[in-house]
């Protein structure tokens, strides 16, 4: 899809929440029963039109029309024939494997980019090491999407999401605040969209992991939720009344650069004590370096490979990050209360020994009632990825009116 076309944005495929969509009788019903019908099939491929008609409500005719277009714009096309006695043999309708996605992950040290397609498909994927300039930086990353586009010449592109650990404009697209990342002010997307006329979506890395949980479905049914992403610093996405709020300007949900310490380390914020600077990665690595002071420790992978080793240092440094983690989290079940709190990230690798302190501190931190219920994605890299691809199916839809659907995946401003 080319960025520079007028029409770019124009469709697309928006996650929504069956649970809670009723069919729309008024004039834009057609808008809204096409999102429905394009969700059917991502959640049931491959599908018969019979079928969909059935599960949907809607008429035979009606999803022959929307299916027609669909096949049209790309996003799903007809497979198998099904074999049956007598009557009609029904073609299957899937997704387009054939339509995907380029996706970035930044992080302060390396981006990860990848192609991936409408299922959640990885075809290709590459570490690209970065440097503190940004423009240098995004320039090596423009250049592996070039060489990784090439790979794939039979494949259509649709655009192009950028997870990034910061906060990011929801209008001008412009990051706004990364104090891990050191970009504020530059723009990723205009560098990149320039070069490799594909439209461009970024958000922050949070919000990415958020809305790739909701759009690959493990979260259908949940209204209420938070999910904090545990790396280099500490990032935090909010789902209420089934609706991803960002705020104003994109800056909601930056529980991590609430100081709770004023005594604490400096964060990158500039604050001291903030949750991250206890609770992060970085925070374990501080931890180690202090109790081993001539470590040759230096990344979060080592710290924790050593605490599966039975390493007493390494066990010692991460529970303390456990602990912070969980208590931290009372932000969050203060402020939101939500029934589910999703904890995606490096310590996640070892959530089997410190899972449960992090769920011990949360369940002592509660005001009243029982402790949301609390769950991990096992491979953030993967989660930001992904959520990265579900920015651009998000936001390349025709049918933002339909805003007044209590539907999930939308931004509340």
């Amino acid at each position: 899809m080319d960025a520079t076309n007028p029409k770019v944005g124009a469709r697309g495929i928006k996650r929504i929440d069956l649970a809670y969509v009723e069919l729309a009788s008024s004039e834009n019903a057609r808008d809204i029963n096409r999102d429905i019908v394009l969700e059917l099939i991502r959640a049931r491929q491959p599908i018969a039109r019979a079928d969909l008609s059935r599960i949907s409500g809607l008429q035979p005719s009606t999803i022959s029309s929307i299916a027609e277009q669909l096949i049209e714009e790309k996003w799903i096309t007809e497979g198998a024939v099904v074999k049956r006695p007598r009557g009609r043999r029904p073609t299957l309708l899937s997704l387009n494997d054939d339509l995907v996605i380029i996706v970035v992950d930044i992080r302060p040290h390396q981006a990860i980019v990848a192609i991936v397609d409408l299922n959640g498909r990885f075809l290709a994927r590459e570490v690209v090491p970065l440097v503190v300039n940004p423009e240098r930086s995004v320039q090596k990353i423009i250049d592996c999407i070039i060489s990784m586009r090439a790979q794939f010449p039979n494949k259509s592109f649709e655009g192009v999401g950028v997870s990034i650990p910061g906060r990011v404009h929801p209008e001008t697209q412009r990051v706004i605040l990364a104090p891990n990342l050191k970009w504020t002010g530059f723009d990723v997307k205009s560098a990149i969209q320039k070069q490799i006329k594909l439209q461009v979506e970024l958000d922050n890395a949070a919000n990415a992991c958020l809305l790739s949980e909701l759009w690959f479905g493990r979260m259908d049914g949940v209204r209420h939720a938070a999910l904090v992403t545990v790396s280099e610093g500490l990032g935090s996405a909010i789902l209420t009344n089934g609706q991803i709020v960002s705020g104003r300007n994109g800056l909601a949900g930056e529980f991590g650069h609430i100081p709770i310490d004023p005594n604490g380390p400096l964060c990158g914020c500039g604050q001291h004590g903030c949750w991250e600077t206890f609770a992060s990665s970085t925070a374990a690595l501080r931890n180690y370096a202090e109790l081993v002071p001539d470590s040759s420790i230096r990344t979060i992978q080592e710290l924790l490979q050593l605490a599966e080793e039975e390493d007493p240092f390494a066990i010692e440094a991460v529970t303390r990050q456990a602990r912070s983690l969980g208590r931290g989290l009372r932000l969050l079940t203060v402020a939101l209360s939500p029934e589910l709190i999703i904890i995606t990230g490096d310590i996640t690798t070892s959530w089997a020994r410190f899972g449960p302190i992090v769920q011990a501190e949360l369940a002592a931190t509660m005001l009243a009632d029982a402790p949301p219920r609390l769950e991990i994605t096992t491979d953030g890299e993967l989660s930001r990825l992904r959520g990265a691809a579900a920015i651009v199916l998000q936001r390349h839809s025709g049918y933002h009116r339909s805003t007044h659907l209590p539907g999930v995946g939308r931004s509340i401003r």
